[in-house]
């Protein structure tokens, strides 16, 4: 069974609470980050909070948000 990529909404009669959305991070060009896949690199552009494009030295890669696997350092 695969998850779906849209979140189930809440309806207002439902007994459970609201699901709390954590905020996204926010980069900037020139911050260091590290990637659970590509590991050190920078920030060399940043597209709102759609996606950043992040430079690991060997490769540059296109990071899309929500970015889970990616923080500041």
């Amino acid at each position: 069974m695969t998850k779906s990529a849209v979140p189930k909404r809440h309806l207002p009669h439902s007994p459970f609470r609201d699901p709390v959305t954590p905020p996204c991070d926010h980069f900037t060009v020139g911050d260091r980050v590290i990637h659970d896949t590509y590991g050190l690199g920078q920030v060399t552009a940043a597209e709102d909070e759609i996606a950043v494009l992040v430079d690991f030295g060997s490769q540059q890669e296109r990071i899309l948000s929500p970015f889970n696997k990616m923080a500041h350092l």
